[in-house]
């Protein structure tokens, strides 16, 4: 994935792939099963399979490649292997074979006609499949698709939340993912869908100047992170693995009432609506701290966004004039003059200590306007 100008807009951490030294050698993420072309197929359209989770990863292969593909198995030439991941409620979702599992759903259900094969080529069993659909197919061409055998690479829902991360991002073989696209596949949802509608809302576009991109879903990242520690709470952050954190984040929201999540989303944009009225443009970036000198706008510093939205989470209708005034001042005086704090948005934010340090300062700093 090329690098964007909002992608270049954007501080902090990623939520970044572990080290294998994390995991024992001989641990096992991953089991083998070989599956027919029929039995997948009918399993996807039992909802079984997840081949769209939401990351714009869209259908893209061509006719002819589709059509290759069936002739391959008519051919009966030997499939690559499919890498696939168990999600929590049973499903799978496709990690690696979208394209080629969607074509195999597409001609069965005669949504896919051949072309672009030769014309003039005959297969040993009969006459060119171009134009073909798979009703068109002689039954021993169709019993020869339908049992062609696919082996499945399959990520166990058990393995830790880095190591099926890691795999996620090491098997795939289209267009790289982000940690938070990945996480979107595995966890599809109520909670991924309320992650999607809060990125696409104007209180969050204004606030951070539409400084995300939402394609790489990094508008999501932040709010994943927003969700965690205000639903966590901070001081459960104790193990610096962020991966797992924002899992468990999705997970928490996932299990939120309607009313619940309406009024998270309630409290959400009137936090970013104080940090919009306080420091405008230069909302969760470290520019705010000499804006009123230097109008140079610094990058959006996602740990910035996550104490700020979290600490100022249902304060904002409480607050008269002189409060927000010192909130401002105080927020600004942490930046430029706390080395402590400084260095908390800065380095190793994903580290415990770190998060520790700045949500300390903040929380102190609202509790003593009252």
């Amino acid at each position: 994935m090329s690098i964007t100008k909002q992608d270049a807009d954007y501080e902090g951490d990623d939520s970044a792939s572990g080290n294998w030294d994390d995991y024992p050698l001989d641990s096992v993420f991953v089991r083998t099963e070989t599956r027919t072309v029929s039995d997948v197929v009918n399993r996807i359209q039992n909802n079984r399979y997840i081949l769209d989770p939401d990351f714009q990863r869209d259908f893209v292969w061509s006719t002819e490649k589709q059509s290759k593909l069936i002739e391959s198995c008519v051919m009966r030439i030997p499939l690559p292997v499919f890498y696939v991941a168990e999600a929590e409620d049973g499903r799978i979702v496709v990690v690696d074979g979208l394209q080629r599992l969607t074509t195999f759903a597409r001609f069965l259900t005669g949504q896919l006609r051949l072309a672009g094969l030769r014309k003039g080529q005959s297969t040993t069993d009969g006459p060119s499949l171009d134009g073909k659909t798979f009703s068109d197919l002689p039954l021993n061409l169709q019993e020869r698709v339908l049992d062609t055998q696919l082996t499945m690479y399959i990520l166990d829902a058990k393995a830790p939340e880095r190591a099926r991360l890691d795999i996620f991002e090491r098997v795939n073989s289209g267009e790289a993912l982000t940690r938070q696209q990945m996480r979107n596949a595995l966890y599809n949802g109520s909670g991924t869908t309320w992650l999607k509608e809060a990125a696409s809302g104007h209180m969050f576009i204004a606030a951070t100047g539409g400084a995300l991109d939402s394609r790489s879903m990094r508008d999501r990242e932040a709010i994943n992170r927003f969700c965690a520690f205000k639903l966590l709470g901070s001081k459960s952050y104790t193990s610096g693995d962020m991966d797992t954190f924002l899992a468990q984040g999705l997970k928490r929201l996932s299990t939120l009432s309607d009313n619940e999540r309406k009024q998270l989303k309630i409290g959400f944009d009137e936090a970013l609506g104080l940090n919009r009225e306080l420091f405008g443009e230069h909302a969760f970036r470290r520019s705010l701290a000499s804006y009123e000198t230097n109008p140079r706008r610094t990058p959006l510093n996602i740990s910035l966004f996550e104490v700020c939205t979290v600490t100022m989470f249902g304060i904002a209708p409480l607050l008269n004039t002189s409060q927000k005034e010192r909130l401002k001042s105080g927020l600004i005086e942490l930046i430029r003059d706390d080395d402590h704090f400084r260095r908390s948005i800065s380095y190793s934010t994903n580290s415990s200590q770190p998060v520790s340090v700045r949500f300390a300062a903040l929380e102190e700093l609202i509790s003593g306007l009252a």
